[in-house]
C-alpha cells in the first residue's frame, strides 16, 4: 500500500529525517513511536502528502502504485482528497457546522452529490454510535464524540490509508480506549489501513507493527 524509500527531510541545516524506509501493507495497522522531535510527525506529513521530502538519490514515495513525486500540485490535492484520510490530536471540526455537515465536507470537495454524501455520512455516524448526534455542533459533543465525528470525516471518501497524529492525545482514558478499539473494528470490518503516530503505549502495542523513530531514523 505504501512504499517509502530513502526519505530525507531538511529544514535549512537541520536534518530531520535521515533516509527512512517504510513498507505498509493493505489493511495493516502500524504505530510510529519515538521521543518528541524524533521526526514522527514530519514522516506522517510526508506519507500523507501534506509535505514534500527533500530531494535525495533513489528517494521515492509510492502509494497504491502511484509515484507521488510524479504528481503536480493539482493532481496531488485530488489524490489526497480521494485516497487519504486524516485524524489529528485536536478534532479540527468546523464549529459553525453540525456533525453531519462536518463529515460531508471532503465528499463535497470530491464532487459527490449532496444526497449521496449525506447518506454515506449517516451510515458512518451510525456505525460510530453517533446516529443521535447528527445535527449537533462540535461544542454540543463530548471530546470522544468530537473525535469520532473526525474519524467519520476521515472515512467519508473510502480512503486507501488513514493517517492519525496522536489521535487519542486529547482524550480521557476511557474515550481513548474506545477510540483505539474503534480503529481495529474499522480495519476488521472494512479493511482500512492505518498509520498512527502516538505516545500512547497501549495503542502502540496493539498495532500489527510498532515502528520506532530515533533521531530521524528507523531504529526498530
Amino acid at each position: 500500500m505504501i512504499q517509502a524509500n530513502n526519505i530525507h527531510k531538511y529544514y535549512d541545516d537541520l536534518h530531520v529525517l535521515k533516509g527512512i524506509n517504510l513498507d505498509v501493507k493493505k489493511s495493516e495497522i502500524i504505530s510510529i513511536v519515538g521521543a518528541s522531535g524524533a521526526g514522527k510527525t514530519t514522516l506522517l506529513q510526508i506519507l500523507g502528502t501534506l509535505d514534500h521530502p527533500s530531494k535525495a538519490e533513489n528517494s521515492s514515495l509510492i502509494i497504491n502504485n502511484v509515484e507521488i513525486k510524479a504528481l503536480n500540485e493539482k493532481e496531488l490535492s485530488k489524490f489526497r482528497n480521494e485516497n487519504l484520510g486524516f485524524i489529528f490530536q485536536f478534532h479540527q471540526l468546523l464549529p459553525e457546522f453540525t456533525a453531519i455537515e462536518n463529515v460531508c465536507i471532503p465528499a463535497f470537495i470530491k464532487g459527490v452529490s449532496e444526497t449521496k454524501a449525506i447518506e454515506k455520512s449517516k451510515t458512518l455516524l451510525d456505525f460510530l454510535g453517533l446516529s443521535h448526534r447528527l445535527n449537533h455542533k462540535p461544542n454540543e459533543l463530548s471530546g470522544g464524540e468530537q473525535q469520532r465525528v473526525a474519524v467519520a470525516r476521515a472515512l467519508i471518501n473510502d480512503p486507501l490509508v488513514v493517517l492519525a497524529d496522536e489521535p487519542s492525545g486529547n482524550l480521557d482514558t476511557t474515550s481513548a480506549e474506545q477510540l483505539h478499539q474503534l480503529f481495529f473494528k474499522l480495519r476488521d470490518t472494512f479493511g482500512y489501513t492505518f498509520v498512527l503516530v502516538t505516545h500512547n503505549k497501549e495503542l502502540a502495542k496493539m498495532a500489527d507493527r510498532k515502528i520506532t523513530i530515533t533521531d530521524g531514523q528507523v531504529s526498530s
